[in-house]
């Protein structure tokens, strides 16, 4: 009994001196509580151009018009989705405080996904970027590391918006102001409870959330943004584009980006069908709805997904996507080889008509249309490319591109997922410099470099499981070293590791014979595939070099496969890269 006594008092006393410390910390956890983000703003990023002394965004008295803000459709409040994230613009007025400069604070957030999206810019004259934490709420911790490019010199080409104005106490200079999506791999399918930003002078955070893994989906077809051209104009019109699907299912949605805009768009309706021929279609088009609204307005830089609908999409077939647009487009983005004939309507609304009778004119890009997704599937395969990718020389209206060859041998087998696949092919990219600028409207439409489309045009796609890269020779014939091409493929593959992917390489084809294919950039050219075959940065490679190659004359392409012009092979050729991958590399 005393024993008992005595062990009672122990225990007692043990937990007497545990309390005091177990309260501590847990006041110590009520300090630390996390707030949304909204309740931490303490910087004022926008001011009315007549009241410019309202804000001060770098310290140094500019700040953001709200005047540009609103013309860009970056209305108070209002939802953007950048990068399959769905942010949201502050609901601040000009002149309130309206975002958080970083300094180590404990942000209440909450979902599952892949990856934390930040809405950010940096203003210290430099990127800036440092560590900070995500909390799961099993307790677990993992950290990241968040980059802001500076809102006054970094780059064009990976900004979500940038506006034509800065304001100052002194008046608005005409320089442009860019804003900034950022996002960073999280641990998937771990619930978030809260992020911890990172302590960094001169970061600024907008808006944070977290990017919801597209479970339950496959891409089917996709399309890369090259630029940002003159259009029509066109006015009260209907498009109607024909593309091409690789995986199919019973549900469909569609994703429209308003890349590299500096204003809104506005998509009346839109509907789906199988196409029949040409601009006919096989049976009336099916409407599809956008958040239960029959259309949407897009601003710039954002994108629009629609509602899910219950429409069986056939594999390996062509679709017919119309949507009419009631104001005047007088430029759009643009993926600009189609290698594909779609239509545009007269005047009206014709999304609903099953005649090809409407569509009088045809087209040969597609414009604001980026992504077709189906339901189920086992995810997808992206194709980063040039326009070897694109598809370049094959026959138009044929559907011979490597990838769609690619498309239908994973659909005509049962080793592997039937993965779909999304060709993100842009002719006349690059890896390391960019072609088109990233602002403005311009007549290249060859995209900006691979490595800062990655995050939007890889990372970004629709239950992306395998990512291959294939592009260099258009750096090589432009004068970029075999070196500064390595350095951008090892990058390139880095980030796809950190985001979970496979990561797989294709060497770069020969193509003496083309007028800037000299002795010299062949062996450049033979420097970049010596590493991609060497190295072991990537999963697996694809030799493609090899396939094609004039064993005879390796610095050339065999006849049988070049289409005439040395640099793209034609149908044949094409189709013999598609044959030659081993499927299971693709899968691992």
């Amino acid at each position: 009994m005393r024993r008992c006594v005595w062990i009672s008092a122990v225990v007692l006393a043990l937990f007497a001196a545990l309390v005091p410390a177990v309260s501590a910390h847990a006041a110590g956890e009520r300090r630390a509580t996390p707030l949304p983000l909204e309740r931490l703003f303490d910087n004022t990023a926008v001011s009315d151009d007549a009241r410019p002394a309202e804000a001060d965004f770098d310290g140094a008295g500019a700040s953001l018009s709200a005047q540009d803000l609103a013309a860009a459709g970056w209305t108070p409040g209002r939802a953007l989705t950048v990068q399959g994230a769905r942010l949201t613009w502050p609901n601040r007025q000009p002149g309130e405080p309206d975002n958080v400069l970083a300094a180590g604070q404990d942000v209440r957030v909450s979902g599952r996904g892949d990856a934390l999206a930040f809405l950010v810019a940096g203003t210290a004259g430099i990127d800036v970027g440092a560590a900070g934490t995500v909390l799961y709420a099993d307790g677990t911790r993992s950290a990241y590391h968040l980059t802001a490019p500076d809102w006054r010199t970094g780059p064009l080409a990976t900004k979500a918006v940038a506006l034509p104005h800065l304001n100052t106490p002194g008046g608005q200079l005409a320089e442009r102001a860019r804003l900034y999506v950022v996002t960073v791999p999280i641990v998937a399918g771990r619930a978030v409870a809260s992020v911890r930003l990172p302590q960094a002078a001169g970061l600024h955070v907008f808006a944070v959330t977290v990017r919801a893994a597209t479970t339950g989906w496959t891409g089917s077809w996709a399309s890369a943004t090259g630029g940002y051209p003159t259009v029509g104009p066109w006015t009260d019109r209907t498009l109607r584009l024909v593309v091409h699907t690789s995986a199919g299912g019973p549900r469909v949605r569609l994703r429209f980006d308003n890349t590299f805009a500096a204003g809104p768009v506005r998509i009346g309706s839109a509907t789906v069908a199988v196409q029949q021929s040409g601009a006919a279609a096989k049976s009336a088009p099916v409407r599809v709805s956008f958040r239960s609204a029959a259309g949407v307005e897009i601003p710039a830089g954002a994108q629009a997904y629609s509602d899910p609908l219950g429409f069986a999409v056939p594999a390996d077939a062509n679709l017919l996507v119309s949507f009419h647009l009631p104001g005047t487009v007088p430029a759009a983005p643009v993926h600009r080889l189609a290698q594909q004939r779609s239509y545009v309507s007269g005047p009206g609304d014709h999304t609903a008509d099953a005649s090809a009778t409407p569509y009088g004119t045809v087209l040969t890009s597609w414009p604001l249309l980026t992504g077709v997704d189906v339901g189920g599937g086992p995810g997808s395969v992206v194709l980063l490319g040039d326009s070897i990718t694109d598809g370049d020389k094959s026959t138009v209206d044929a559907n011979r591109r490597w990838p769609n060859v690619l498309a239908t041998r994973l659909l005509n087998q049962s080793a592997v997922p039937r993965y779909g696949v999304l060709n993100q092919g842009i002719s006349g990219n690059r890896v390391v410099s960019d072609r088109y600028p990233g602002d403005g409207v311009s007549t290249d439409t060859a995209g900006v470099s691979a490595l800062y489309r990655f995050d939007r045009d890889v990372v970004a796609q629709t239950s992306v499981r395998t990512a291959v890269v294939f592009e260099g020779i258009n750096d090589v014939r432009a004068g970029t070293t075999a070196e500064q091409v390595i350095a951008g493929l090892r990058a390139i593959a880095d980030r796809g590791h950190a985001r979970g992917l496979r990561m797989l390489a294709a060497t770069v084809l020969p193509c003496e014979g083309e007028v800037r294919c000299t002795a010299a950039v062949d062996v450049e050219r033979a420097e970049i595939n010596a590493w991609i075959r060497g190295a072991g940065v990537y999963d697996a490679v694809l030799d493609f070099d090899a396939v094609v190659r004039d064993p005879a004359r390796p610095s050339r392409m065999l006849p049988a496969y070049d289409s005439g012009d040395h640099l793209h092979p034609g149908d044949t050729g094409l189709a013999a890269l598609a044959g030659s991958v081993d499927l299971r590399l693709l899968a691992g």
